[in-house]
């Protein structure tokens, strides 16, 4: 399934595309390529993201009141928090510095930096508990 997204400002490394797709990668709940609509054929520019409610419980960023607005965000369960994952040889790392905000209802979008909290921009995805 593909769900389409609209970044306020495009995301880095994409400028000047602020469409993009979500598609559901088969077999993996909470796992999505995001690519740019204009490139989605062939998916010549993708990210893989994943829903942090699914892979990181714990992780609970805080955005402010100027992101949560330009947003159109009511209430906190009207967000869903993608992180950046970042496939290497020596295992798969997660942004959670920089997390994808996306409004569920519209699907409006930003990729936001965190203000004065401590996440690390490469943290080490763990298995998760069954």
């Amino acid at each position: 399934m593909s769900t389409a997204l609209t970044f306020l400002t495009p995301p880095p490394g994409f400028a000047p595309d602020v469409d993009f797709l979500l598609d559901d990668i088969d077999g993996a709940n909470g796992l999505y390529a995001l690519s740019s609509a204009a490139t989605a054929v062939g998916a010549a520019h993708r990210l893989f993201v994943l829903d942090a409610a699914v892979y990181l419980p714990q992780y609970h960023p805080e955005i402010t009141d100027f992101q949560r607005r330009q947003l159109g965000l009511e209430a906190p369960e009207d967000a869903v928090v993608l992180v950046v994952a970042n496939p290497t040889l020596d295992g798969t790392t997660v942004n959670l510095l920089a997390p994808i905000v996306v409004n569920a209802s519209t699907g409006s979008c930003a990729q936001v930096i965190l203000e004065n909290q401590d996440w690390p921009v490469r943290a080490p995805l763990e298995p998760v508990a069954a």
